[in-house]
């Protein structure tokens, strides 16, 4: 498996930051780690080893970015207003910086631009999700596992334009039905899973309700429940991605 580290600065965060490219060609998917998470975490906690297959056969290449969770979401010591501005500013070095670093990456070895596919886990599912409803213009699949799709768990009843717009829940619950998203979503590879087990239950419910809202408009998701054993850990996420990469692949 090739890897590859770039340290680049960033515009929207200024600052530096890392990501690690795993793959020599293939569809490009975009990985967010966990709560707080590093751009190393895909190959520390052994994700690496669930994709392999399918990136020695060229078929995806994975970019791993880091978070700043903790001065985001996670960062209860600070004014939720500081908080989402932060994370629209995380939002904003995404879909301006590293989308066009893997189509300049992705498109040198495939020889052509492709669309990118996000993926996360907890946390990082929510950014999967978020980047993906946002930006069906830049993205054509998600695959978001043990997500949470409202705000409220980590902003309570804090609601301003900016946390509405970071809130798939909340902003696709008011999209109009002829919005243009729609059509674009019906023509994605969307797969939203969650377990029934430990720890799921925050997550169950946000599930619950991104899936009833996505029904209500028409968009064609597959939204999952696994079973009452199957908890918010990596062992499950490793079976639940084997299960599902293959159909985001389009195998």
């Amino acid at each position: 498996m090739e890897v590859r580290y770039f340290k680049e600065y960033s515009n929207a965060l200024g600052r530096e930051m890392e990501f690690k490219v795993y793959g020599h060609r293939g569809k490009p998917m975009l990985f967010i780690p966990c709560q707080a998470g590093r751009f190393f975490d895909f190959e520390n906690f052994h994700m690496d080893d669930v994709f392999r297959p399918w990136i020695d056969d060229g078929r995806v290449m994975v970019f791993s970015i880091d978070t700043i969770d903790n001065e985001t979401w996670a960062a209860e010591d600070r004014s939720p207003r500081e908080r989402i501005e932060g994370q629209e500013r995380y939002f904003h070095y995404v879909v301006d910086e590293v989308v066009p670093r893997i189509h300049d990456i992705a498109g040198e070895r495939n020889w052509h631009q492709e669309m990118i596919a996000t993926f996360g886990c907890s946390l990082g599912g929510l950014h999967a999700a978020n980047f993906f409803f946002r930006r069906p213009d830049l993205f054509d699949g998600v695959l978001a596992l043990s997500g949470l799709y409202d705000a409220r768990a980590y902003f309570g009843d804090y609601m301003d334009d900016l946390v509405y717009a970071n809130s798939p829940c909340d902003f696709l619950s008011n999209m109009p039905g002829d919005h243009p998203y729609i059509g674009m979503y019906n023509e994605r590879r969307i797969f939203i899973v969650v377990g029934q087990g430990a720890w799921e239950d925050i997550p169950k419910a946000s599930t619950g309700w991104l899936g009833r809202v996505l029904y209500e408009k028409g968009v064609n998701a597959s939204v999952n429940f696994w079973g009452e054993d199957v908890n918010h850990d990596w062992d499950w996420w490793y079976r639940q991605t084997a299960h599902y990469l293959p159909q985001l692949l389009g195998d």
